[in-house]
């Protein structure tokens, strides 16, 4: 019987398990899109490219999913056994809510484990593949990846600068400049244009450019000796418009999942991530030694400018007194110690940056590690959150549950924001903050299951109506008999 029984609760738990997964999942591959839209929209990309670019960066959310869904679907689960009143039947045949909530635990072990070797093993291969999709998305189409008034080198054989991009899809340009990268035995050509306009060209493989108003510069002695171009200028072309195609066939036929990012640390799994941590842990501590020894050499250095007296290692002698040194003299020496101060506080400055770049980045290596057995823990202690709440509030359904499962993960995630921030900057140690909002958590978790077990009324409201009673007693009037006055 209790066989039947435990199937019957894996059923009801896993019902509503993978609707709220496909719910949540769906949200968070929305707010990647929201994010990534700019990155990949408008560059020529097919639809097949871009459901695969959304899958590869979908994938690391189940980590976050995961717990959530678990948290969520216990919620619904014991609420709807409570409200069909099953738990009390359960309760009344002699079967305690331990053992009720026995399946449901391996159950999230199970997918607690689960998650731990999707972490480890897959994650990260996926993010080698999105990171580096979206690096090679960004190589492509250079007609719609320009920065006004900078140089681009993205077209091949060819060096361009655009003054300003306008246009609903950066199509119209002003200040055009162009310039063909030729070797000894190819005309030099500069082309100059007040405005020009990218349209689309009838070959996929060419970029086509319309221009307006401008010059074009171009040598024909490519390949001549020095005094023959010394004889004669180059040849200037004043044109109204001119069109051309930039061949770019080069990089439109990329492969768009090429690697060529392979060492960021999201890529590596729970062992590699040892190794990268003990070798940055080794860099940064080399660091901060030449850290000392550098800001020591530049303060000595400063000090013994400003002490003229031990400038030849003699015995010291009185220390030079502005007073007494005269015209230019003395504006040198003030004008040399205010320099050298102020080299001095630059140099701590941009050591001061270095060290929280160092700091920041080695903090995220050890959280990214550890999050991929922390967020298999959230799993557990959301499942005894959930059920336990599920027990008390006897409420199933999309209504209260998921407001209550909504408000703890804001709670955990602010946590893990929080702490995330704090060690990055140097104020929290980050194995510390990768297990925090966890250790908070679990407590939490660990005093429901114990209320649900002793059958606590933490959501009656009657109770804390009575509770208060003595207080509200005071500030209300007294209507009793009111009619026979």
């Amino acid at each position: 019987m209790l066989k039947i029984l435990d199937r019957y609760i894996i059923k009801t738990f896993f019902g509503p398990f993978f609707f709220i997964f496909s719910v949540l999942f769906f949200i968070f591959i929305v707010n990647i899109i929201w994010v990534q839209l700019g990155q990949f929209m408008g560059k020529g990309l097919s639809y097949w490219q871009i459901l695969k670019l959304l899958f590869y960066l979908g994938v690391s959310v189940i980590s976050m999913v995961l717990p959530l869904t678990i948290l969520l679907a216990s919620i619904m689960s014991f609420g709807e056994f409570g409200e069909r009143y099953e738990l009390a039947a359960m309760k009344a045949a002699g079967i305690s809510l331990t053992r009720v909530m026995t399946p449901l635990l391996g159950v999230s072990t199970v997918l607690a484990v689960m998650l731990f070797f999707f972490s480890n093993n897959i994650i990260p291969d996926f993010q080698k593949k999105a990171k580096n999709m979206l690096f090679n998305i960004a190589q492509t189409k250079p007609a719609l990846n320009f920065t006004p008034g900078q140089f681009i080198d993205q077209i091949p054989g060819y060096m361009v600068k655009f003054d300003k991009i306008y246009g609903e899809n950066g199509e119209n340009i002003e200040g055009v400049f162009v310039h063909r990268k030729a070797n000894t035995y190819e005309n030099q050509q500069s082309i100059v244009a007040e405005k020009g306009k990218f349209v689309p060209a009838a070959n996929k493989n060419f970029l086509k450019l319309v221009l307006h108003n401008g010059y074009v510069f171009e040598d024909n002695f490519a390949g001549k000796g020095e005094n023959v171009r010394m004889k004669q200028p180059d040849q200037a072309i004043k044109f109204d418009t001119l069109t051309s195609h930039f061949d770019i066939s080069e990089i439109i036929n990329q492969a768009i999942e090429k690697e060529q990012i392979t060492d960021d640390y999201r890529f590596q799994t729970y062992g590699q991530l040892n190794k990268t941590i003990a070798k940055n842990k080794k860099d940064n501590q080399l660091f901060f030694d030449n850290i000392g020894t550098d800001v020591l050499g530049q303060t000595n250095s400063v000090v013994a400018y400003m002490d003229k007296g031990n400038k030849h290692k003699v015995a010291p002698k009185a220390q030079v007194k502005l007073d007494t040194v005269k015209g230019d003299k003395k504006l040198e020496i003030i004008y040399n110690s205010y320099n050298r101060l102020d080299n001095l506080k630059s140099s701590l400055e941009n050591k001061k940056t270095e060290f929280s770049t160092n700091v920041k980045y080695f903090s995220k290596i050890v959280i990214y590690q550890q999050r991929i057995v922390s967020y298999s823990v959230t799993c557990i202690i959301f499942f005894l959150i959930g059920a336990s709440l599920g027990s008390i509030i006897r409420k199933g359904g999309m209504g209260l549950p998921v407001i209550i499962a909504i408000v703890i993960f804001i709670i955990f995630y602010v946590m893990n924001v929080g702490v995330e921030n704090l060690s990055w900057s140097g104020k929290m140690n980050p194995y510390l903050a990768a297990w925090l909002p966890n250790l908070v958590l679990l407590p939490f978790g660990v005093w429901m299951t114990y209320k649900a077990l002793t059958d606590s009324q933490l959501f009656d409201a009657e109770k804390y109506k009575a509770l208060f009673k003595p207080i509200t007693k005071r500030f209300s009037k007294n209507k009793e008999h009111e009619r026979y006055q």
